[in-house]
């Protein structure tokens, strides 16, 4: 019998504070050697990695998936599919754009065994704090949700309520009881409500300047003082500016636990691409301008922001058409995760792999209790991996794409940095055609 089951030769490691060549044997799905050199004979398979850096298997926290009840637009297969194409080796569906919603444990029990069924790579379920459940938290959490979900504005989904004050703080007292944690999508309802009715022109600057800055820190501000009145651990989705992290630094040096995300398309893309490429580019919270995204990797080199997830948001083609107000306001982009953070991080900024990696993955796994099962490369560890030719140069079409519906912002976009090979507790689960 082979001493190991896979070894991975010859790669540049991407270690949580350095970049080491060395080689890893895995056994049984688990890291069990990380040396400068194991003799490859003693394994069943060999993996050779020259020229190539070897990622920690990506933690996107943030997918909606969609399934059941909405399959259509995107589910377990085609979006993991997604995923492990860039570099992904575990995922956490949101709990909203799937029928039913999982806000119970029914909800529950059908999302879970779908994906059970279906997804090809690890995943996590959230659960969703609305006004109507909250005595179905805690079954929620005792089936294993790896933490909840509430938007302080609407949803875009009817059978999703947006959580008000009473709910918030009520099921943060319960949230906290349960030393779970509470993710935020935080935009003030009653400000983009109001705002939304004045916009009159159909373009991307208005639908931006419709759901400003300021609405996102109102609502930042509000549940960071209900996370510093019932000790709830609070996860802040999606921030599209800068600006955004002032309360959130301010509140962590209080001891307030309270982590923040923002996502690859707030680190790219403006609101001049949103003007120009119409409602494919269309999100909640906006595009914003270019200043704004200097402002978030300037943050991201400081340490600042904690996580990053995709929000990867699908819908029908047919959902993007037309008018911007009436279009679905969600961004496909979670296979482009990697491309986009070493093309705009790695080589336009200079971003140290290792803070990449953080970001997409041992961050992940320790806010969420997954580390160091997840997110560390060690003895021990799961042998997730993705595997990354740095220096090859792609343009992305949109038949790379495996998304259900094929559409994206990155569509045309040329990256630096692509995914070879996805490595789940040591099985390939992609790999790319040469």
């Amino acid at each position: 019998m082979k001493m190991f089951d896979v070894v991975i030769k010859n790669g540049n490691v991407v270690l949580e504070n350095v970049v080491e060549m060395v080689d890893i044997g895995i056994k049984s799905g688990k890291i069990v050697e990380i040396a400068k050199e194991i003799d490859c004979n003693n394994a069943a398979e060999l993996i050779d990695a020259a020229g190539l850096h070897v990622f920690p298997g990506l933690i996107d926290t943030h997918v909606h998936f969609n399934e059941p009840g909405r399959t259509e637009w995107e589910g377990f297969e085609t979006g993991s599919k997604s995923l492990a194409a860039g570099g992904a080796t575990t995922f956490f569906d949101m709990p909203l754009n799937s029928h039913p919603p999982t806000i119970d444990l029914d909800g529950y029990e059908q999302k879970d065994a779908l994906g059970k069924q279906k997804a090809l790579i690890d995943y996590k379920l959230w659960g969703g704090l609305v006004p109507q459940n909250i005595e179905r938290l805690e079954e929620l959490h005792v089936a294993g949700v790896i933490g909840f979900k509430a938007f302080m504005s609407n949803s875009g989904i009817d059978d999703f309520q947006a959580a008000d004050d009473k709910t918030l703080y009520a099921g943060m007292k319960k949230i906290a009881a349960l030393d779970s944690i509470l993710a935020v999508h935080a935009e003030s309802d009653i400000i983009t409500e109001e705002l939304g009715k004045l916009v009159e022109n159909e373009d991307g600057y208005s639908f931006s300047a419709s759901r400003p800055i300021y609405s996102e820190l109102e609502a930042v501000n509000r549940i960071l003082s209900y996370a510093e009145a019932t000790k709830c651990k609070v996860h802040i989705v999606h921030i599209s500016s800068s600006e955004v992290l002032k309360p959130i630094i301010a509140a962590k040096k209080r001891g307030v636990d309270v982590s923040v995300e923002t996502c690859p398309h707030y680190l790219s893309l403006t609101v001049d691409d949103l003007d120009k490429l119409g409602a494919v580019a269309k999100c909640a919270p906006p595009l914003r301008t270019a200043q704004e995204v200097e402002g978030l990797w300037q943050a991201i080199k400081a340490k600042a922001i904690d996580i990053i997830g995709s929000d990867h948001s699908p819908s029908l083609e047919s959902m993007k058409k037309g008018k911007l107000s009436d279009a679905w306001g969600g961004i496909s982009g979670c296979q482009s995760t990697l491309s986009v953070l070493l093309e705009e991080g790695y080589w336009k900024r200079e971003v140290d792999l290792s803070i990449i990696a953080s970001l997409t993955s041992s961050n992940p796994a320790k806010r969420f209790g997954l580390y160091p099962q997840k997110g560390k490369t060690e003895v021990g560890s799961d042998a997730d991996f993705c595997l990354v030719d740095l220096k090859k140069e792609y343009t992305l079409k949109k038949d790379d794409l495996f998304y259900r519906n094929k559409q994206s912002p990155y569509i045309e976009k040329t990256f630096r940095g692509k995914v070879t090979r996805t490595i789940l507790k040591g099985r390939t689960v992609y790999e790319e055609l040469v």
